[in-house]
């Protein structure tokens, strides 16, 4: 278990001897920290995190550490405002990666499609004004990837911003503009990237060198905020190795 933390912690990767040695260097000449270009967010640190309608819990899931988010909002409320918001994190432009999953709940409605996603440049939060929250995001429908539906295929992927421009609003006004397809399984480990420069956005999915989804008028144009984890109506949730690069 202590191994499987220590993954969630620095991604995986091995800290050379040399990178120390840099590291030790930029401390020394007084500029420590702005020149790092990336960093693993821990998602261990449950103290540094706020919660909106979802209750969380560090997992082992298939084989590796998680965090575990699920939907806790009444039946027919709660949409758009399912997070965890990582409250150390700031977010202008840059690279979010995370590994992820989702899934319908064994209690979760005919609709629900295990959505999950990453919401970025949230607004700061008071403790109860729902009105006050602001974010955009991607997210997934994982049981749209494989059905034999070619329409709801289509849906796999969404680009939202939050709350004036729910995905019920975009594809009414702007049909396959801001979704598309990718092959997706329930309760799979699928690796997500979203790039963000200015009001431009671009979403990654399974390590693919094209975008699946480009966004090239974020609704809320180039406003700054936090990075939050995201899940939609009935879904239960997997969150690993989550970083963020400029």
């Amino acid at each position: 278990m202590q191994n499987l933390w220590q993954d969630l912690r620095i991604g995986r990767k091995l800290i050379k001897p040399g990178l120390i040695l840099l590291a030790v260097s930029t401390l020394a000449f007084g500029t420590a920290f702005t020149q790092v270009k990336s960093r693993t967010i821990r998602l261990d640190a449950l103290n540094e995190m706020q919660l909106r309608n979802v209750k969380i819990e560090l997992v082992t899931y298939k084989g590796r550490g998680a965090l575990r988010v699920t939907d806790t909002a009444p039946a027919n409320d709660g949409d758009g405002v399912q997070l965890v918001i990582l409250s150390k994190t700031e977010f202008y432009d840059g690279v979010i990666e995370v590994e992820l999953t989702g899934e319908p709940g064994a209690h979760a409605g005919q609709g629900a499609r295990g959505f999950v996603g990453v919401a970025f440049r949230v607004s700061p939060l008071t403790a109860t004004a729902k009105d006050d929250l602001k974010y955009e995001c991607f997210y997934l429908r994982p049981t749209n990837g494989r059905v034999d539906d070619q329409v709801r295929r289509n849906h796999s992927v969404q680009y939202i911003s939050f709350p004036h421009f729910p995905w019920q609003l975009l594809r009414k006004e702007f049909p396959e503009k801001y979704e598309s397809y990718v092959d997706l399984v329930p309760g799979e480990w699928t690796k997500v990237k979203i790039e963000v420069r200015g009001d431009k956005a671009r979403l990654y999915v399974h390590d693919a060198q094209q975008p699946v989804l480009v966004v090239n008028d974020l609704k809320q144009g180039q406003s700054s905020g936090q990075i939050a984890l995201w899940v939609g109506p009935g879904t239960v949730a997997h969150f690993a190795n989550l970083r963020v690069s400029k």
